[in-house]
């Protein structure tokens, strides 16, 4: 059994929180929770750190606006010192993105050219994106437990569930955290009208290859209400995951739309071959949204916001804090956190997302229903791939980046494996030390 951290008694005293990626165009999503849910989470000072000045700027003064705007008490304070921002902080958020919108563009990009899916958070783009990140985040890490160590840090950044294990494993206080859980929460909520904190999910899996295996109204062990959402609901959700409704009916499950690249590989390709990147239409509402961050008159987060993604993140982020800081919160919630015997047939000390009792210990999965092979199976399978994903993270060559690309089952082709290669070590050289 992996260790837990120590304790905290409660203590309701206005905290500071330290935004790492402070800049970035998510950030409103960010301040507006933390302006909303004020009661659940007292915040003293809210610090905005980021590199790039321009963006901290403006993302920085329509923070104040939104603060000011709902009266808010605490003080936001903007720097691009990471030492002199987390200093005192109580929680560390991590929503950074190693290399920006230009390297999620080739993330997206490169692999189609091998036949295989581009991705920013799995596949081939998505272990490119672990190999830049997991070094920088690390030296954040330590950067914090040398100025604070008892500070929590919550990862947002992708791709969470290695990021998560590579913090873990480095024995920092670190819990990651995923929107995918929380949106399905409230989309089901909405289909049954009830309100969200009545909806439990069986979710179950690895960050971004998760399935909703049962939908409890009341909590863990209320009524399963999913064959009922299934068929009631099952086009809905069906067209939402852009899935045909015939496969959550034979499942009887909810897969995370990420299964989508699983399930639909090679129609996923073509269509992301014929029409432009994630990445350039995220870039494109990117530029409009700091354009309507610089006007003075912008109070609130703008409706644009909520096409970007991270939808609820606030909220999810704002939950998990509170209860990590011993300022109440959810008492369940789903989180990115060590297996420690949760799924017997990983290792403890892989990190998977589960629903999780969350105190200021830190997070203990609850059990979780027996996972019938076809889940499992992949599970294991992509668990393999991020044991050796990390690896190559922390060790560099090119053999490791191969080898991880091997075992993907994305890749899984040595001759796809081996272009796959070359062209990430290509595309990321100034992000490799070792390259």
């Amino acid at each position: 059994m992996l260790p837990s951290f120590g304790g905290q008694p409660p203590n309701p005293r206005p905290k500071k929180i330290a935004v790492v990626g402070g800049g970035s165009t998510y950030t409103p999503e960010l301040v507006d929770g933390f302006a909303r849910l004020r009661d659940t989470l007292p915040i003293s000072e809210l610090v905005l750190i980021d590199p790039a000045a321009d963006r901290l700027d403006l993302v920085g003064g329509l923070a104040r606006r939104i603060f000011a705007k709902q009266d808010h008490p605490g003080r936001i304070v903007t720097t691009p010192d990471l030492d002199a921002g987390v200093e005192g902080a109580d929680a560390v958020l991590l929503q950074l993105r190693v290399g920006g919108q230009a390297a999620r563009q080739q993330d997206e990009t490169w692999p189609l050219e091998c036949g295989c899916v581009g991705q920013e958070t799995t596949g081939a783009g998505g272990l490119a994106k672990a190999l830049r990140t997991v070094p920088v985040v690390l030296d954040i890490a330590e950067r914090v437990r040398r100025t604070n160590p008892d500070a929590w840090i919550i990862d947002f950044t992708n791709p969470v569930g290695i990021v998560t294990r590579a913090l873990l494993q480095a024995g920092h206080k670190a819990v990651g955290l995923c929107n995918v859980a929380i949106g399905l929460q409230r989309k089901f909520a909405a289909l049954l009208q009830v309100t969200p904190a009545e909806v439990h999910l069986d979710h179950v899996g690895l960050n971004h290859l998760t399935w909703e295996l049962g939908v409890r109204l009341g909590g863990p062990q209320g009524d399963n209400v999913l064959p009922k959402l299934l068929a009631e609901h099952g086009d809905t959700i069906a067209d939402d995951l852009r899935l045909p409704r015939q496969v959550l009916d034979r499942l009887g499950v909810v897969p995370s739309y990420y299964l989508r690249y699983f399930y639909a590989h090679d129609e996923v390709v073509r269509e992301l071959g014929t029409k432009p990147s994630r990445a350039a239409e995220v870039a494109a509402m990117e530029r409009e949204l700091l354009a309507m961050y610089g006007d003075p008159a912008l109070d609130e987060k703008p409706e644009l916001l909520a096409k970007r993604g991270g939808a609820f993140y606030s909220e999810a982020a704002v939950d998990l804090a509170a209860s990590l800081l011993g300022n109440g919160g959810s008492p369940v919630q789903v989180v990115n956190t060590y297996n420690n015997g949760t799924l017997p047939f990983l290792a403890d000390d892989a990190v998977i997302e589960v629903p999780a009792r969350v105190d200021g210990t830190g997070a203990v999965p609850l059990p979780v229903p027996e996972l019938d092979p076809l889940y499992a199976g992949l599970i294991a399978h992509v668990t393999a791939y991020e044991d050796l994903a990390l690896e190559a993270a922390l060790r560099g060559g090119r053999d490791r980046v191969f080898r991880a690309l091997l075992a993907h089952p994305l890749v899984g082709q040595y001759d796809y494996a081996d272009g796959l290669t070359d062209r990430l070590i290509e595309h990321n050289r100034e992000h490799l030390a070792w390259a």
